[in-house]
């Protein structure tokens, strides 16, 4: 997902993701408190980064060119890499590894996220952690069945409707109206997937429980609750995707 007209209004109606960003510092500060160097896949315009680039030396990757341009420019002192984080291949292996806001759940294929676990046991580090989140079925169901949200950010008004679920897969309906001056409006509209695989978590939970060091549902911001895996070890990813 490339976001090819949210992604101008992206930090806008996203917000400050600092509560998030401090949280992900606690989890590697916790599970890997050595760790020097972090990679964050499908890091968007780098909400996140600005905050993990305070105590590590940080790597974004995403396939997005117009939310790439936007990152480089709030975070010039950052290294940005424009690659897809299912088959994204660096020259060199890192502490840390994170993918948060969902990210995951754009990939409607259960083999993409295959694709994905594969490259992140391959990028890590042997002691090395992966840190990620999810939309589970139960939180997009709960998503669908609720009303639109709308929200004014000054003169511009953002309406978002989470629709589904038809095969498994929810449309995040995503209406931007612009004000361009008095009572003239340019709408944005753009339909963004996702979709939950509920085995996902099951299958990496049966592998190997010292592997996993927490998975918990945790509320932070103004979006609500989602599924964390705090950390994945290399083995668990290794013994299960990598080949």
């Amino acid at each position: 997902m490339s976001y090819d007209k949210f992604y101008r209004f992206y930090d806008m109606v996203m917000g400050d993701r600092s509560d998030a960003a401090r949280y992900i510092v606690n989890l590697i500060a916790r599970h890997k408190p050595e760790a020097k160097t972090v990679l964050e896949i499908a890091c968007g315009t780098g909400s996140i980064l600005g905050i993990l680039s305070a105590s590590y030396e940080v790597t974004g990757l995403d396939r997005s060119r117009p939310m790439l341009t936007i990152a480089r420019k709030k975070l010039p002192h950052v290294r940005f890499v424009r690659q897809d984080m299912t088959s994204f291949h660096i020259a060199r292996r890192f502490d840390a590894i994170v993918c948060v806001f969902d990210s995951i759940n754009h990939l409607l294929r259960f083999s993409d996220w295959r694709k994905v676990f594969r490259r992140v046991a391959l990028h890590l580090k042997d002691d090395g952690v992966f840190i990620f989140d999810i939309n589970t079925l139960g939180k997009l169901r709960r998503l669908a069945s609720g009303p639109a949200w709308e929200r004014w950010f000054d003169r511009d008004l953002a309406i978002i409707k989470v629709t589904g679920e038809r095969r498994g897969v929810f449309k995040w309906d995503v209406k931007i109206f612009e004000h361009q001056n008095r009572d003239s409006y340019r709408l944005f509209h753009e339909k963004i997937s996702e979709i939950a695989f509920p085995k996902v978590c099951r299958v990496i939970l049966r592998k190997s429980k010292r592997s996993i060091l927490s998975v918990r549902r945790r509320r932070i911001g103004r979006n609500g609750s989602i599924s964390w895996a705090e950390c994945v070890t290399p083995s668990v990813l290794t013994q299960k995707f990598a080949t």
